[in-house]
């Protein structure tokens, strides 16, 4: 089992930057894809981004492609999500997630088979 924890959410002015840390316990995630997605009140979850075993491959959604960053730190067992120029619309609960049946970057939620319990980012206007 692979645990999840989240941190470094809160609340930001628009234009303003946040990093986010996803640690993991249980096993090593080092040939895990990782993910991070976010819900916004009375929306459905949506892929934010992605990182391979290799932290060359990365994939990002449209919305945040050029504004925000993914990487992983494998000896810490950590994956981030660096954020930039956030806007009110990137208010959500964003979640990590990990994949132990692919090592490539992927949007697909159902590839995911563990999930922390997400951290609150608020980005006022």
């Amino acid at each position: 089992q692979v645990q999840l924890v989240e941190s470094g959410g809160g609340l930001v002015q628009a234009g303003g930057s946040l990093r986010l840390s996803c640690t993991a316990s249980g096993r090593t995630i080092n040939n895990y894809a990782m993910g991070w997605f976010r819900q916004a009140p009375g929306k459905e979850r949506e892929f934010v981004a992605s990182i391979g075993w290799s932290a060359s491959y990365t994939l990002y959604a449209d919305s945040v492609k050029g504004r925000f960053t993914v990487s992983r730190d494998n000896a810490k067992n950590t994956v981030y999500l660096q954020m930039n120029s956030l806007t009110p619309g990137d208010t959500a609960v964003y979640y990590c997630a990990a994949s132990s049946r692919i090592n490539w970057p992927t949007m697909t939620r159902t590839s995911y088979d563990y999930w922390g319990q997400g951290t609150q980012v608020t980005v006022s206007s």
